[in-house]
This record gives structure tokens, C-alpha cells and sequence, in this order.
């Protein structure tokens, strides 16, 4: 006779790296051309001027230029409006 149990395969142990997602640049930091600003799971922060959105919502700069969070509402599908965080990207001045 056996003098062990039979060892099963657990099903605890499984489990998947984290994403990394976030803010990567906040408020009145330099963001370059091409520049990450936030990697996101769908659409918590909309793009504004100079930000356009990845095909994984990933939001970048289209310029150079100081980073700005601001809120707006914004009309959904059924007529609601909802408060919505938009990243904007600012020019640089020559100053």
C-alpha cells in the first residue's frame, strides 16, 4: 500500500504581472513629443488639446510642452452629462 496521498495539482499559484498602469506625467511637468502621459484601462481621462489617445487608451503628447488636468462635463450616448478628466498638453511660451 501507498504510505503517501496522491499529490494533486493546486489551483492556487496563478497569477499575472502587474501592468504598470497610471499617471507617468502630473501637472506641470515637461512632457516631450511622443511622451506617455497616462496608461489606463479605458477612457478614465479623456484626451484635450495636444493629447491623443492609443489604440490600448494610452493618452501622449502631440507636442512639447507643459502638462494641465482639467475637468469638463462631457454628454454621454443617453443624453447624461458626467464629469470627465481631460489632460491637456500647453505650448511651451518663449519667455
Amino acid at each position: 500500500m501507498a504510505h503517501k496521498k496522491a499529490g494533486g495539482s493546486s489551483k492556487l499559484g496563478r497569477d499575472s504581472a502587474g501592468r504598470r498602469l497610471g499617471v507617468k506625467l502630473n501637472q506641470g511637468q515637461l512632457a516631450k513629443t511622443g511622451a506617455i502621459i497616462i496608461r489606463q484601462r479605458g477612457t478614465k481621462y479623456h484626451p484635450g488639446k495636444n493629447v491623443k489617445k492609443g489604440k490600448d487608451d494610452t493618452l501622449y503628447a502631440m507636442i512639447t510642452g507643459l502638462v494641465k488636468f482639467s475637468n469638463r462635463k462631457l454628454r454621454k450616448f443617453n443624453g447624461q452629462l458626467k464629469m470627465a478628466k481631460i489632460v491637456n498638453v500647453l505650448p511651451m511660451t518663449k519667455n
